[in-house]
């Protein structure tokens, strides 16, 4: 029988972080470099990703950026689209979309995304981890230079790698600002003296120092203490959920490879010539040495597990050369390990679906009818309604219009749609409103008396560009009947 003592071992991993020690002072994880068949699907899958984020920038649609999110203009770009801050709940509701798509995409595949396409995954173990093991090894010759102290090797390494990585913050920092401001306002930033724009360097200079300490010094911490989809997984997993799991009913009990009795040490050794345990699993720990978390992926679905596949490859390795099945550890749910369980779609799995294509179908429906002139109608300040010469009340109404898009967009004609005998004038022939700008225009409409039904009256008024009409306002209209 298993002792107490090795029963609490078991669980340790359930009291503290895998990157913390008692005394709460960090462990640095040193994670060997990974290898094989998920690696390199992941790697070319983020050299697309990475590609399309630091083209993106620089690609226009309709002399717009294909994406910007200009929170300090309140523009926001998408597919080439303006949206204006009069479209906030177009946004909004996308946000919930997205939301709502991820908390599913959670529940069906697991931290998928954080291992295949997260932003914070990609440049830390695709570029900035790749480079650490091209410049101080791998992760025994790191642990040792990090160790050894400061001598030449260690300065001239060290020195190389902070630059390196340095110079790639500043790329990254650059790339992140273009999607906020616009390619165009950074290559300003880039050509001219700071003094012309302080508040832009100032940005692009916090944007790298984020992005160096983080890559530098943050690490896989970024991912297991402060980003909150992590904490996330502990509500959305289920047993159904497919996510990077150890199969340990095929492989407990595990068990180191023991050589047979009858065989010396000096000699040629066959697979055949070693006792193997009696589960699959010998023990070996290339998947703990592998993982960028410091987790031991064996305990079971652990917060901290980002599913990089790093494990799985190393396992299928270890696999090959014992001569046994791969798949110890692969992309599986619980039920499909402790009960051979195929996929299936659960209540909640339908729920959400049904949810997410019902929140999909007012999108569309709203951006299909979306008005391309938004309109706001208010009477001037400090005026009341006027009396005519020819019997008619007048209000005087100030018009802020905003042309949501690319072209400019000629105001016409101001007519009144539910009252008979009355006009609006503009103050001008026209209005124009350049394409994503916003003017103002001074409108005053006349109704006769007999159309007034008390002292306020409800018009409505359709605003025109030639022949289409752009959008209807109601206004309130003031006057006296007598």
């Amino acid at each position: 029988m298993e002792t107490l003592a090795q029963l609490a071992d078991t669980e340790e991993y359930r009291d503290h972080l895998s990157t913390v020690d008692e005394s709460g002072k960090r462990i640095w994880v040193y994670p060997k470099k990974p290898r094989g068949a998920f690696y390199n699907k992941r790697l070319l899958f983020s050299v697309f990703l990475l590609s399309l984020f630091f083209v993106t920038p620089f690609i226009q649609y309709h002399g717009r950026p294909l994406f910007l999110f200009n929170i300090f203009e309140r523009k926001f770009v998408f597919f080439g689209t303006l949206f204006m801050p009069q479209d906030f709940h177009l946004v909004a509701l996308g946000l919930i979309t997205f939301f709502v798509f991820v908390i599913l995409f959670t529940v069906v595949f697991g931290r998928l995304w954080c291992g295949w396409a997260c932003p914070q995954t990609l440049f830390m173990e695709i570029v900035f981890r790749r480079i650490e093991y091209w410049i101080e090894g791998d992760a025994n010759q790191q642990r040792k230079l990090n160790q050894q102290p400061w001598n030449q090797e260690k300065i001239l390494k060290k020195g190389t790698k902070f630059t390196v990585f340095g110079i790639i913050s500043v790329l990254i920092a650059h790339t992140a600002m273009a999607y906020l401001v616009g390619m165009d306002t950074v290559i300003k930033l880039v050509t001219h003296s700071p003094s012309h724009n302080w508040a832009g360097f100032i940005g692009l200079v916090a944007f790298t120092v984020v992005f160096f300490g983080v890559f530098t010094y943050l690490r896989e911490q970024a991912c297991i203490a402060i980003c909150p989809y992590g904490r996330l997984q502990g509500v959305l997993l289920g047993k159904d959920s497919i996510v990077i799991a150890y199969d340990y009913v095929r492989g407990e009990p595990r068990g180191k490879l023991k050589r047979k009795e009858n065989k010396l040490a000096d000699e040629h050794l066959t697979l055949n010539d070693f006792i193997k345990p009696q589960g699959d699993c010998i023990d070996c720990k290339l998947c703990v040495q592998v993982c960028p978390t410091g987790i031991d992926i064996r305990n079971g679905t652990q917060l901290e597990c980002v599913n990089c596949t790093a494990c799985i490859d190393a396992c299928d390795e270890v696999m090959d050369k014992i001569e046994k099945p791969r798949g110890l550890i692969r992309y599986a749910s619980f039920n499909n390990i402790a009960n051979s369980q195929a996929f299936k779609f659960t209540p909640r799995i339908i729920a959400y679906s049904m949810v997410l294509v019902a929140l999909l179908s007012l999108d569309a429906f709203l951006l299909l009818n979306r008005e391309p002139l938004h309109a706001t109608m208010l009477k001037v300040r400090g005026t009341l309604y006027q009396e005519m010469p020819n019997g008619n009340v007048a209000n005087m109404y100030e018009v802020n219009l905003v042309n949501k898009t690319d072209q400019p967009i000629i105001i016409t004609d101001f007519k009144i749609a539910n009252k008979k005998g009355g006009n609006a004038k503009i103050a001008g022939n026209q209005v124009v409103v350049k394409g994503g700008e916003s003017t103002t225009a001074v409108v005053v409409v006349e109704l006769p008396k007999n159309q007034l039904d008390g002292i306020k009256t409800k018009v409505n008024i359709d605003i025109w560009s030639g022949s289409k009409k752009m959008t209807t306002k109601t206004v309130n209209f003031l006057g006296d009947k007598e």
